[in-house]
C-alpha cells in the first residue's frame, strides 16, 4: 500500500515487494512494507521542487538507540525545496518496543554472508533496494563512550564511538557516478556545523574512519554493516552518526538533526528543517471492536465490558502522536504489536498503548461475571476509584493467580515466575514500575520494569544472589514504585 501526498493508493506487489515510480517533484509518498506484521516498516519519500542528489535516512536499525529513529522521524512532515529524501524512522519496530539491540539477530550485521532468513532478513533486503536508489546513505546510532583519535581516557579513546561520523574509509574511489568522493571531507565538513553548537569540548565529533576494509582493521564486523554495503556494493558515501548514548536525549536528538542538516547541505539538498518534539506521549482513545462489530470508542483508563471468549480487536489509537503507535494486549497477545489483530479475550485483562517503547494510555477489557444476561450492547465505562489494595496478577509455571499487596510467596527453585500486571491501582497500572530485586529483565535497557518477563528462579545467572535479602539468593522481594515512591511490596522465598 502507498500513501500519497495524503491519499491512499494500491498498487502492484510482485514477490511480496511493493513497486511504486518516484515521487513526482514536491511531492510525498508513504509506503508500508509488511503491512499487518511485527515488522511493519514504512518508507516516506520526499521529493524538492527542483532535481537534485537523493538522501537516505535510517533510524531505528537497533531498538535500543532513541536518538536515531526520533531524529528520522523529525523529516517525514515537510517539504524540499530541492533535492530528494528518503526516510526510514523506525527499520527494526520489533526491536524498539522492546528498547533493545536486537531480537534474532542484530540487523545491521545481516547485509552480507549472511543465510539466516528472519523477519530482519525481509526488511534488510527492503533497505539494500532503498540504498541502491540513494546517492548518499546516513544510518543514526548511538554509540558508547566518546570517540577520540587518541587516547585520553577510559571513556573517551579510539575504541569508542560516540559522538563521531563513521565511514568505512577516507576515500569511495570509484562512487557511483565513476568519480572519487572524499568521504572524510564531507564528514569534516558537517563536524564543523554540529560542534558550533557543542558547548563543552570534551562532546565535540571528530571523523572516525573504521578502515573496514582494510586487512588491519580493527572493526571487521563491520563488513556486514548497513553502511559497508552502501559502499563497497552499491558504491555511495555512507556515514554512521554516533551520538553518545551518556547525553540527554533532547541533547543527543539535536545533534543527529544538525549533522542530518549538515549533510543535506553538502549535498544541495534545500529543506524546510523540521523543529524538535518532545512532548510526552499521551493517548486520548482507543477503538475497538468486538466480535467484528461496529467499532466503539474506549477512552484512557476506561473499562469495556465484554463475554468470555468475544474476540476483541484494537482498530486505532488516537494520541498525541501519529507514528510509532503500538499496543499490547497483556497476557494474551504477541510479543509485539496487537494493532489491527484479532484476539479471543478470556479473563479480564488490560490494553496497553506506546508511543515506540514510551507507554502512553491504557484501558481495561472487564470479562461480564457468569450468569450475567447477554446484550447487543457493549458498555464503556470510567474507572471509579478503587477501594482496594494493590494487588498482583502472577504466572507460576503458567497457572494464574493474585497475590495481596506486601504478602509473601514461596517457590520452589526453578518455578518459572512471570508478574503480568497490577491490579486495582487508583491511577494507570503504567505509570508503575514493578521491580524484582536481584533479576534484570530488559538487558539492554534496565529501566526497572520487569512485567512480562519470565524469571527462570533456576536459570543460571538469571538472579543475582547478591541483591536478595539474605545474600544468598533464598529470599527476594518485588519493589513497586509510583513517580519515585513506594507504594508495593511483594516477598519471594525461594525453596531449595
Amino acid at each position: 500500500m502507498i500513501r500519497f501526498a495524503g491519499k491512499t493508493v494500491f498498487i502492484l506487489a510482485l514477490a511480496g515487494v511493493l513497486v511504486c515510480q518516484p515521487a513526482r517533484a514536491g511531492r510525498r509518498t508513504h509506503t508500508v512494507y509488511f503491512e499487518g506484521q511485527e515488522n511493519e516498516l514504512h518508507v516516506y519519500r520526499i521529493s524538492g521542487s527542483r532535481p537534485g542528489k537523493t538522501l537516505l535516512i535510517i533510524g531505528g536499525i537497533q531498538g535500543d538507540e532513541p536518538s536515531g529513529f526520533l531524529a528520522a522521524d523529525s523529516y517525514v512532515d515537510f517539504s524540499l525545496e530541492k533535492g530528494n529524501l528518503i526516510v526510514v524512522p523506525r527499520a527494526n519496530f520489533p526491536s524498539i518496543l522492546k528498547r533493545e539491540r536486537q531480537i534474532n539477530q542484530d540487523m545491521n550485521r545481516k547485509f552480507s554472508d549472511d543465510h539466516v532468513v528472519n523477519y530482519e532478513t525481509r526488511v534488510v533486503h527492503v533497505l539494500k533496494k532503498l540504498i541502491s536508489e540513494s546517492d548518499c546513505f546516513l544510518n543514526l546510532h548511538e554509540g558508547s563512550g566518546v570517540y577520540s583519535p587518541v587516547w585520553e581516557s577510559k571513556l573517551k579513546n579510539p575504541e569508542r564511538y560516540g559522538q563521531s561520523i563513521i565511514a568505512d574509509n577516507n576515500l569511495l574511489d570509484p562512487s557511483k557516478n565513476g568519480t572519487p568522493v572524499d568521504l572524510a571531507a564531507m564528514a569534516d565538513a558537517v563536524i564543523k556545523k554540529i560542534n558550533r553548537n557543542i558547548d563543552d569540548p570534551f562532546y565535540h565529533f571528530h571523523f572516525n574512519n573504521h578502515r573496514t576494509g582494510q586487512t588491519d582493521t580493527r572493526h571487521r564486523e563491520q563488513r556486514r554493516s548497513a553502511t559497508f554495503y552502501a559502499a563497497e556494493i552499491c558504491r555511495i558515501p555512507a556515514f554512521g552518526i554516533e551520538s553518545a548514548k551518556s547525553l540527554p536525549l533532547e541533547q543527543k536528538l539535536r545533534q543527529m538533526i544538525d549533522a542530518i542538516n549538515g549533510f543535506m547541505a553538502v549535498l544541495d539538498i534545500v529543506p524546510e528543517t523540521p523543529g524538535i518534539d518532545l512532548e510526552k506521549p499521551l493517548m486520548q482513545y482507543m477503538i475497538i471492536s468486538v466480535n467484528d462489530a461496529i467499532p466503539v470508542v474506549v477512552g484512557k483508563m476506561q473499562r469495556l465490558k465484554i463475554q468470555k471468549g468475544d474476540t476483541v480487536q484494537v482498530v486505532d489509537v488516537v494520541a498525541n502522536y501519529e507514528r510509532g503507535l503500538s499496543v499490547n494486549i497483556l497476557g494474551v497477545g504477541s510479543d509485539f504489536n496487537d494493532m489491527n489483530k484479532k484476539i479471543s479475550i478470556h479473563a479480564s485483562t488490560r490494553i496497553e498503548a506506546k508511543k515506540d517503547f514510551y507507554t502512553c494510555g491504557s484501558v481495561f477489557l472487564d470479562i461480564d461475571a457468569p450468569g450475567t444476561a447477554v446484550t447487543d450492547q457493549l458498555a464503556v465505562t470510567d474507572s471509579a476509584e478503587t477501594k482496594k489494595e494493590i494487588q498482583y496478577k502472577l504466572l507460576v509455571n503458567g497457572k494464574q493467580q493474585v497475590v495481596d499487596n506486601y504478602s509473601r510467596i514461596t517457590l520452589d527453585y526453578g518455578d518459572i515466575l512471570v508478574i503480568e500486571d497490577l491490579l486495582h491501582t487508583p491511577k494507570d497500572p503504567a505509570g508503575y514500575v514493578v521491580n524484582f530485586k536481584g533479576f534484570v529483565g530488559n538487558k539492554s535497557f534496565n529501566s526497572g520494569e520487569d512485567r512480562g518477563y519470565p524469571i527462570d528462579t533456576g536459570g543460571d545467572g538469571v538472579l543475582m544472589p547478591r541483591y536478595s535479602r539474605d545474600k544468598k539468593g533464598r529470599h527476594y522481594h518485588v519493589l513497586t514504585t509510583l513517580e519515585d515512591r513506594e507504594v508495593g511490596k511483594l516477598y519471594i522465598d525461594i525453596r531449595f
